[in-house]
């Protein structure tokens, strides 16, 4: 696997960004977290697959997601590139898979990881912000229907096998 690196900005000393990635995929390897799930590219450590698995008692119950993120060279003191690969009906994402979450933009910190930003994202499906949407009729129907919304979520859904044959 060949890694890309990076170092702080300004010059600063710290880890370069395929240490910290690194460090990040040996914390996942070793204390898994359930429902998610991150690797590396085989030829470039700052492209990752991830899945999570829809929380329990929402309309993504059952269902897993798989999202590409990309990590800059600046990394961790700027958030990843995330998006869903896996078609999503939601409130905060585009059909583009386009994610609109505080702490991938003006929130984010170093001290967040691969881990943070997956369990941030698998909460963020069980409790949109319909107040600042991407997706407005997936955000009007949430308040308003549940049902329907279910409905569109599994139209809309496809399993990441379906996508790999793709």
């Amino acid at each position: 696997m060949a890694l890309s690196s990076g170092t702080a900005p300004n010059g600063a000393r710290g880890q370069t960004v395929a240490q910290r990635l690194q460090k990040e995929l040996m914390d996942l390897m070793t204390k898994p977290t359930p429902g998610i799930t991150a690797f590396p590219d085989d030829e470039n450590m700052t492209i990752w697959t991830a899945t999570i698995e829809g929380p329990p008692d929402t309309p993504y119950a059952d269902l897993t997601f798989k999202l590409w993120m990309k990590f800059a060279d600046t990394y961790p003191y700027t958030p990843p590139r995330v998006l869903f690969k896996t078609p999503i009906y939601h409130p905060n994402v585009d059909f583009s898979g386009r994610i609109c979450l505080d702490i991938l933009k003006d929130k984010w910190s170093a001290i967040y990881n691969i881990t943070s930003v997956l369990l941030s994202l698998q909460s963020l499906l069980g409790e949109p912000n319909t107040s600042s949407p991407l997706n407005g009729q997936a955000a009007e129907l949430w308040d308003k229907d549940q049902e329907e919304f279910k409905r569109h979520v599994l139209a809309r859904h496809k399993q990441p096998e379906e996508l790999d044959a793709c």
